[in-house]
């Protein structure tokens, strides 16, 4: 009860809307969709009248669109408002933010793994939102916010940082773990077997479990979901995992400038967080809007990531009601320049995923270019000549003839800062 207490102590003084936010979106995930669709439609007028009232770039915009934010009448009306991109954040960050006051604000800041990091202010009702949102997903595994956890993030800190983190993580009831060598591995498993979730790093979850299952250590039995944020999670990341921890690993989708877009519930549905955010599929790609966002509103933005939604009519059997994204299939605007012709990123996706569909054949793997014409893949499984054969042939059906490439098989993937990446590009144009 101590734990509980701390926590509810820390969330009234950094946090005091929480508890409100999170009661209001466990009732509203009894909703219909088109109660849902009725809240959001709601949201985004205020939303637009915010933006336009008080932010000098979406009062520019929208000007010199000719829109009115008063002709909004469904929510299909916001495909006529324009897109923007992180470089529109980056470069008018403080003609974005609103002149509204608050009480509380926070600095928000992207990690930058994709070369440009932005810095803004969140609003605490917001702020608190979106970690009510967080905490309703938890309550689908009958997680509470300060339940044991261990947490998958960070990497090479100084030592003032991991200080100033090790006494955030005592007050949130979390180990980390800041070197992934194989000793401080192990001791993070031990940690593990009085937690009630894991969360962090998809790929470093993955890593943990190849260790048990490997040296057959004694297994966390105590375990009621395991979290893969920020990353890709493979298709063969779930047996390995299941296998170490007895539970398979669910997803969470966000990022910092949108706050969380989809949560997995048990029956494996990617459900919208659909009073957060409005999500479009425009030629493939998410475009979002945070509805809960004031201080900084993010409007039609193009998040960089390839989609597919599931069909309106699609429902899952845990009864809620929200919408479903199918799958996140990859990322946007990462070219492969071959000796005569540039590729999307995308096209790596679909190579792995149609080996793991007709062949049975799941791979972790890591594409690599460091000049045009030339491609590296790695991939951390050993696997035969037969099986690299296949590899090869559906890599020709997307490249054809216009790369050299080189395999190199049970090898270990790269990270950045701490973080995957399936494709890392290094040419330079």
């Amino acid at each position: 009860m101590i734990r509980k207490f701390i926590y509810n102590l820390g969330q009234k003084i950094r946090n005091p809307t929480l508890k409100k936010n999170y009661n209001f979106l466990k009732e509203s995930e009894k909703w219909s969709l088109e109660k849902l669709e009725e809240y959001q439609l709601k949201k985004l007028k205020e939303l637009l009248k915010i933006a336009y009232d008080n932010s000098k770039f979406y009062k520019q915009k929208f000007d010199a669109e000719q829109l009115d934010i008063n002709d909004v009448k469904t929510l299909e009306d916001l495909k006529f408002f324009p897109i923007i991109n992180k470089k529109d954040l980056i470069t008018y960050t403080s003609q974005i933010h609103t002149n509204l006051n608050f009480k509380k604000k926070f600095l928000a800041t992207t990690s930058g793994t994709s070369g440009e990091s932005l810095k803004f202010f969140r609003e605490e009702n917001a702020d608190s939102f979106n970690r009510a949102t967080i905490q309703r997903g938890y309550s689908w595994y009958n997680i509470h916010p300060w339940d044991r956890n261990g947490y998958f993030w960070g990497f090479s800190f100084s030592f003032i940082s991991k200080q100033k983190n090790k006494i955030l993580d005592f007050f949130q009831n979390r180990y980390r773990i800041f070197s992934y060598e194989e000793t401080a591995l192990k001791k993070f498993i031990k940690k593990s077997h009085k937690a009630k979730y894991i969360h962090g790093y998809s790929s470093m979850i993955y890593q943990t479990a190849v260790l048990i299952n490997k040296l057959n250590l004694p297994k966390p039995l105590h375990l009621k979901m395991i979290k893969g944020t920020s990353e890709k999670i493979f298709e063969s990341y779930h047996p390995e995992i299941k296998k170490a921890f007895g539970v398979d690993i669910i997803s969470e989708y966000g990022a910092t400038e949108s706050g969380i877009i989809a949560y997995e519930c048990k029956e494996g549905s990617m459900h919208l967080n659909m009073e957060g955010v409005l999500v479009e599929e425009v030629d493939g790609e998410i475009i979002i809007t945070n509805l809960q966002l004031k201080s900084f509103p993010i409007i039609r933005y193009q998040l960089g990531d390839y989609i597919t939604l599931a069909p309106r009519d699609k429902k899952c059997t845990c009864g809620i009601n929200h919408l479903i994204l199918e799958e996140v299939t990859g990322r946007i605007g990462e070219n492969v320049y071959g000796i005569h012709n540039t590729y999307p990123s995308l096209y790596f996706y679909y190579i792995f995923k149609n080996l793991s569909k007709r062949n049975h054949l799941n791979l972790n793997y890591q594409v690599i270019q460091d000049k045009k014409g030339v491609l590296e893949f790695r991939v951390e499984q050993e696997i035969n000549e037969i099986e690299i054969t296949l590899l090869r042939d559906e890599i020709e059906v997307y490249f054809r003839q216009d790369f050299l490439i080189s395999i190199y098989t049970n090898v270990k993937l790269l990270a950045d800062k701490g973080k995957f990446k399936s494709f890392i590009s290094n040419v330079k144009l």
